[in-house]
């Protein structure tokens, strides 16, 4: 077929301007049923959910299932002596992936044992001290605002207003719902129940897809050089390995990050004596996993937990969160990550931004490696682009430049004086002054 298309060019523009019309029409009925096609397409993802869990925990397990094999259980077999046949491989792929997934199961127990005992307690303390609390808070309140009574009387105010706010919507929209709110609570039980079963299955296929990596790997490199010619899925591997590389170092660098944060936030608050030490140190170790914004989504809500108990202990709080940002920032998170995205802080800022508004808590935690690989992908299409043409392909070579000549070389940027914002884009005509931003085309005596 394909053979066909080029030997007769009439048959290839008639199928390019099919698959254009396809692609249009297609396009348009996305637009005008957008609804239809999102809802669609999250119903394909509530069907693809064991397979996503699977396909995600495979790809989590399988470095650790790499040293397992490599140094532990691969060096078993290999001691034997005894010849590596497939049946010998499969085996040692089997003991492998049960020793990972114990090892696995082991460190989720073990956080469940130690961290979670301690939460409920944090927790029960808290429902059982709130009142106590929240007297605490208010009797705090009283004193700061004693020497300002006008600032005392409007917030005041403003809690009353809430408050009878508050009421309302109590009365007039939740115990109206309450019905909706039992069934709502009923069907958030069956979804766990489902999210469980899907995780169970999704445990089975991550299973397999360990057992047959690399037979995975081999249809997949097989389909892209029977597709594309040799140089072109070259790049295209080349682009999955270096897509690979940024995923597994951002996360697992950023996993131990988050853990050495976490320890050394426990180990100071729990020398200066600020409360809920285990229950703060969980709070701001698993939030610093969120780039950028994940030390101050879990300062929030510790800072105001302490505040609640101790006003001035919470100032310490504060304080050693700062320091311990400043330390992972500048010290700790460098050490681990490197530059293992490449991208500037604006660009993190962005992908956080985007990627966290359109898929939530897994956007911020996974948007700064996507966006870094889109990142990459663009700036190899562009260096590509200026390598064909013998021009730069540093950034740092263009920060001056206002034109590029004709024959390549660079007309740095010289402000022009005389000249208003509506002739620099071109709206006013009438020329005040001698020099051109531009150099004319049309302009023969340079030739």
């Amino acid at each position: 077929m394909n053979r066909f298309l080029k030997d007769n060019k009439y048959a290839a523009l008639g199928v390019t301007a099919f698959m254009v019309i396809v692609s249009g029409a297609l396009a348009v009925f996305v637009i005008f049923n957008f609804g239809i096609v999102l809802t669609g397409f999250k119903k394909l993802l509530q069907i693809l959910t064991p397979i996503i869990d699977g396909v995600a925990l495979a790809y989590i397990l399988t470095p650790l299932l790499n040293f397992v094999e490599r140094e532990w259980v691969g060096r078993i077999y290999t001691h034997s002596k005894k010849e590596m046949t497939p049946k010998r491989k499969k085996s040692m792929r089997s003991w492998s992936i049960l020793v990972t997934y114990m090892i696995f199961i082991g460190l989720i127990f073990l956080f469940f044992r130690l961290i979670i005992p301690q939460l409920i307690a944090s927790i029960k303390s808290i429902i059982y001290q709130f009142p106590r609390l929240i007297n605490n808070l208010e009797a705090f309140i009283a004193e700061l605002f004693d020497d300002n009574p006008d600032i005392e009387s409007t917030l005041n105010e403003f809690i009353t207003d809430y408050s009878i706010q508050l009421n309302n919507i109590v009365q007039t929209k939740l115990i109206p719902q309450a019905e909706d709110l039992i069934k709502t609570f009923s069907l958030s039980v069956i979804n766990v129940f489902k999210a469980l079963f899907d995780l169970i299955i999704g445990v089975i296929i991550s299973l397999y897809l360990m057992s047959t990596k690399e037979l995975l790997a081999g249809q997949t490199k097989k389909i892209l050089y029977a597709q594309y010619e040799n140089k072109e899925a070259n790049r295209i591997i080349s682009g999955i390995r270096y897509s690979h590389s940024v995923f597994i170092g951002f996360l697992g660098g950023k996993l131990i990050d988050s853990v050495i944060i976490g320890i050394l936030c426990f180990v100071i608050i729990s020398l200066v004596g600020i409360p809920y030490a285990v229950l703060v140190s969980v709070i701001i170790g698993v939030t610093n996993i969120i780039p950028f914004f994940g030390p101050y989504i879990g300062a929030i809500p510790s800072i105001l937990l302490v505040l609640m108990i101790n006003p001035i202990k919470a100032l310490y709080l504060l304080i050693i969160i700062l320091v311990l940002q400043q330390l992972d920032g500048n010290v700790i998170g460098p050490k681990i990550l490197g530059d293992s995205t490449g991208l500037s802080s604006f660009w993190v800022i962005f992908s956080i931004t985007v990627f966290g508004g359109m898929f939530g808590l897994a956007g911020m935690i996974l948007g700064v490696p996507t966006f870094a690989v889109i990142y990459a992908l663009v700036k190899y299409k562009v260096n590509r682009k200026l390598k064909a043409k013998s021009m730069p392909q540093d950034t740092t070579s263009y920060i001056n430049v206002g034109a590029v000549d004709k024959d390549g070389s660079f007309i740095d940027y010289v402000p022009v004086k005389g000249r208003n914002f509506l002739q620099i884009i071109g709206i006013d005509k009438r020329k005040n002054a001698k020099e051109e931003i531009l150099p004319d085309d049309n302009d023969e005596s340079e030739e």
